[in-house]
């Protein structure tokens, strides 16, 4: 089997890329990353999404962003919650991580390059993007671009392919695409401050999760600390 590395970090929209990827044919070669988030569930669940999708390798690199801190995922920063659609979508919001998308492609690449996989698979998309300065296309071109001058595979003939299915899909979309390929989405994470293990149902990954399972006509199946969902 053709090897991918598939950036995952638990979540709806890696968990569903993990799925595309595996439909495709490829022996996933899943990556996440401890990278000094305030909360460890993402990567609980990482592990049993990879275990349950049988991923042929699942690695764990721990990269200490906290002590850049700059964002509400990392730092003693108070996490956004129950924003309005149009205000989530304005700016760059502060649970943006600076640089997170070119520091975790690049240890993608150089995985990559380590096992002979020249698929790398990542969740970037439309909702994603719309905040978040490296989900956006033309920063996966860019970054293709650097990766294939400056890695040994790129230089000799052999670039990367990205891919990022979700790209022009919103969550609504996702989700359905997930379903079709038989996602258990029950067991990934979303939310960017969980209480006592579980979703908040209040800060914007909250939000945007929940409002695509009802625009899919569909019910969330993870526990929400808040009784209303």
């Amino acid at each position: 089997m053709k090897k991918a590395v598939v950036l995952l970090s638990g979540g709806l929209d890696s968990t569903t890329v993990l799925a595309i990827a595996r439909s495709r044919g490829f022996a996933c070669h899943c990556l996440s990353f401890r990278y000094g988030q305030k909360q460890d569930v993402e990567l609980e669940r990482a592990a049993v999404i990879a275990k349950n999708m049988q991923a042929a390798q699942h690695l764990v690199l721990r990269l200490d962003l906290g002590l850049i801190g700059g964002s509400a995922l990392t730092a003693a920063i108070e996490v956004p919650k129950d924003r309005k659609a149009e205000e989530i979508s304005e700016g760059i919001p502060v649970t943006y991580v600076p640089a997170r998308n070119i520091i975790f492609l690049s240890q993608a690449v150089a995985w990559a390059e380590v096992i002979g996989a020249a698929d790398i698979f990542l969740g970037i998309n439309a909702v994603d993007y719309s905040g978040y300065p490296d989900c956006r296309p033309d920063f996966l071109h860019a970054f293709a671009q650097a990766a294939h001058l400056g890695t040994k595979a790129g230089s000799t003939g052999n670039p990367f392919r990205f891919h990022a299915p979700l790209i022009e899909l919103s969550k609504k979309e996702i989700i359905e695409v997930g379903m079709k390929l038989g996602v258990d989405y029950s067991l990934t994470h979303s939310c960017y401050d969980p209480v006592q293990g579980l979703a908040c149902g209040h800060c914007d990954a909250c939000i945007l999760r929940l409002k695509g399972f009802a625009e899919a006509g569909m019910k969330d199946t993870v526990r929400y600390y808040s009784q209303e969902f």
